[in-house]
């Protein structure tokens, strides 16, 4: 049997960015890393993780919560480190 742990470490995601998913779509985190990884590997799944990142950072803006802030923009940036893909503002 698999743990929680065990699947992220075969996901191409990090807890971090999981976490942010699980956040933003309301799921337990391991609905969000199934979600994550589905997504990571669709054509349109990099520039959706990424929106829901930074939809994450608005709404810890709006709360004040600058520590989740500072956590979810740190997870924003290695998100576009590692997938490279990903779709730029204008």
């Amino acid at each position: 049997m698999l743990s929680y742990i065990d699947c992220v470490g075969l996901c191409d995601l990090t807890e971090a960015e999981i976490d942010a998913i699980a956040e933003h779509e309301h799921l337990p985190r391991l609905v969000a890393l199934e979600l994550g990884e589905y997504l990571i590997h669709s054509p349109e799944g990099v520039p959706m993780i990424r929106k829901m990142i930074v939809d994450d950072i608005a709404h810890a803006r709006r709360h004040g919560d600058l520590e989740r802030t500072l956590t979810l923009r740190a997870t924003l940036r290695h998100f576009i480190q590692t997938h490279p893909d990903h779709v730029e503002d204008a």
